[in-house]
Parts: structure tokens; sequence; C-alpha cells
């Protein structure tokens, strides 16, 4: 049954509240959310829960507490068939997302999170889309960092390509930003280390595609060197989350192939990072080469994690104050056209900005549901929620635009 025409207890669930990024998310909530919706804080702990709460403030005063360990699947069928949205920051999302997404699937109940592990992600879009797209049940992982600003922004240059009569050929945003890192994005590359044929399952650039659109292209595969980029006229490097960026971008444009809306024939996007030097992004590139080799070891990686964030901790509230993130756009149509843009942010990128995002997604689900496309299945940000999010988005005071 969908969840917009059942009677539920809650608007939304905020599933790993007590989690860093879900306090964050649960701040958030109080402070923009008022009583026009109901919504809880939910996870598997009931003292660190109502904590959680209490610490609200006056915003979180009408928040309800619902318990539910992910691995007890009954546990989790109560929450989410009481709830129209569940956003889940409960991760490692392959350890414990999957109960979350399957009950999900089954009660119409819209889903959203910010993981940034493509291969579960294709294991959810195998075990659940049909299904979920036969309900209507938008299932929208990624909705963080990882990876609304490169879906966004490949999605907004392909609709202003269209709007000057030509289809989008090529597709590419080069990133800088200033952040840093929480235990749970920690626990989740560890997490995915840890397997190998999943991390072969990483190398392939059409992961999340649909088998209709599987081929390869020519520039698709990952960079692995960095190079001198004409339109910034700066040295850049491949970009640390572009195996996983690009892959839900990709998916986006398969998607919205097939539902009549083609981005393009055939568009091909990439990322890059900016560097401030040709030697810095030759340092940048070598060091992508030799993270996952290094860290192929178990040894190693439990000595690099005595140096990183657990689980429930992060960066200082001052530090993500003084993160930002800055994506160049790049554009070109199939009659050459070129278009240049800009997406922006104040805010820790896996922080700040990701808790802003994801948070904005399932708003958008809650109160903005007759506005969005009429579409369900494991689907992406930018096929979900299109303009509504990017209306959202530059009402949070981020910038999605094109630059002279």
């Amino acid at each position: 049954m969908p969840a917009e025409s059942a009677t539920r207890s809650f608007d939304v669930v905020l599933y790993g509240a007590t989690g860093f990024t879900g306090r964050q998310a649960a701040a958030t909530f109080a402070e923009r959310v008022d009583d026009r919706l109901s919504w809880a804080v939910a996870g598997r702990d009931e003292v660190r829960l109502r904590a959680v709460r209490d610490e609200l403030g006056p915003g979180g005063a009408g928040a309800g507490v619902v318990v539910a360990d992910a691995l007890d699947a009954e546990a989790v069928d109560r929450m989410v068939a009481d709830a129209r949205v569940v956003l889940s920051t409960a991760g490692p999302y392959a350890k414990y997302g999957a109960n979350v997404v399957a009950s999900c699937a089954r009660h119409g109940t819209h889903y959203v999170d910010i993981t940034g592990e493509t291969p579960w992600i294709r294991a959810m879009i195998d075990a659940h889309h049909e299904a979920a797209r036969a309900s209507g049940t938008r299932i929208v992982p990624g909705c963080g960092y990882d990876s609304v600003p490169s879906d966004l922004s490949a999605w907004f240059l392909a609709r202003q390509l269209q709007e000057r009569g030509t289809g989008a050929a090529q597709l590419e945003c080069v990133f800088l930003g200033k952040g840093g890192v929480n235990g749970g994005t920690v626990a989740s590359l560890m997490n995915q280390l840890e397997d190998r044929a999943q991390l072969r399952r990483l190398l392939d650039p059409r992961l999340l595609n649909p088998p209709a659109h599987r081929a390869v292209r020519r520039g698709e595969v990952d960079p692995t060197r960095a190079r001198w980029h004409e339109g910034l006229k700066r040295w850049v490097a491949p970009f640390f989350m572009g195996p996983v960026n690009t892959r839900v971008v990709r998916r986006s444009v398969a998607l919205a192939h097939d539902a009549g809306e083609a981005y393009g024939t055939d568009p091909v996007y990439q990322e890059w990072m900016r560097a401030g030097s040709r030697a810095q992004a030759l340092a940048f590139a070598g060091g992508l080469w030799a993270m996952p080799r290094v860290l192929a070891s178990r040894r190693v990686r439990r000595l690099v994690g005595r140096f990183l964030p657990d689980p429930g901790e992060g960066p200082s509230e001052q530090a993500m104050d003084e993160g930002f993130v800055s994506v160049a756009l790049f554009g070109r149509g199939e009659d050459g056209t070129e278009l240049r843009g800009r997406f922006s942010s104040p805010g820790d990128p896996g922080n700040r900005v990701t808790v802003a995002l994801v948070t904005e997604c399932a708003l958008a689900l809650a109160e903005d549901l007759h506005e969005l496309p009429d579409r369900g299945g494991v689907i992406t940000p930018a096929f979900a929620f299109g303009e509504v999010l990017a209306r959202r988005v530059r009402a949070r005071g981020m910038t999605l635009e094109l630059s002279r």
C-alpha cells in the first residue's frame, strides 16, 4: 500500500538518530519542521534516543521515539509500517540497511539515505526495484554529499542544454572542498574493503545501470592520472568519490532515457578534483591509486583505524562550519554548445552539506509528493526529485546555476 494513502503515526522517521550524522539530522528537523509534520527519532537504544530528543530542546519536544534494531526484521517492520518516509543514517548499509529497505518496499514507505556503498545499492536494485516501481514507492539511496551534488548538477546541465535545443554529449564535475570525516563514513569504507569481491564490483563504471544500459562508453572508465583541465586552466586529479558518484549519475541518465526524458543520445559523465599545482595533482592521483592497495591488508586497516574517528564521532562544530564545497560544471551538447555552471555550499561537505541534502530529500517526500515525478523503484536523487530538489537546495543557501 502506498505510504501516502495510509494512516501512519509519523510523516518521517529518522533511523540511526544516535549516530554522528543522525544527531545532526534530528537537530535540523527540530529547527526546521516545527509541528507541521509528525516525526520520530529511531534506533536500537531507547535510552540514547531519549537523550538525543532531550538535547533538541523545544523543537524536539513533539518528536516520537521508536526502538528498532536493524537486524531485528520484526521490529524494523513495525517501525516502517508506521511511517510515510524513512530517513536512514544507520551505516554501514551493507550490514544494517537491508532489512530497512526490504520493509520499505513491502509497506510502500518511501526511503532516503546517505550511503556511498554502490555494491549494496546494486543488491537493493536487484532485490526490490521492480516491486517498488510497481507500487510507486521511492527508494532513494545516495542523498548526501554522495551523490546529490553530482547527480543534481548533471541533471541541471542536461536540462539547460535541452532548453537550448540539444542533447547532452558530455557532462563533467570538478570538485573543490574542505571538510572532515566522521566515524560512520570510516566504518562504511572499512567494511567495503573487507570484501574483495565487492571491491571488484566497485570498478564497474555502469554498476548501477539497468541491463539495457550496461555497455561502457569510451571515457567512462575511472581516470587514474592527473591532467591539465583546459576549461579551468588548472591541474586536476581523479576525484576520490568519483567511483561512487559517476555510477549514480549514469543510473540517472539510463532511468531518464527509459522514462522518455533522455539527457542525450548517450552522454559521457566524468568527475575530477581540482588541484593547486601539477605536483599536487600527481600526488592526489598517486595517493588514490595506492589507497585501496595499502588498505587491502587487514593489519594496515587496524593500524590506520586507530587514528580515525569511531562511529558516533566526527569533526567539531567549528570545523564543520568552516568547510565548503564548490563544484565547477562543464557540459557539451551534441551540436557543440558548451555550458559552464557551478554547485556550491557552505559547510563541511560530508557532514553539514550531507545533512542538509538528505533532510531536504526526506522533506520533499513528506511535503512535496504531489509535485514529484510519478515514479517508483530503487532510483536516484535527480530522477526522484528533479526540480523540487533543485528548488529546495537553493532555499537552503546552496548555489546551482550557470556561469558566465
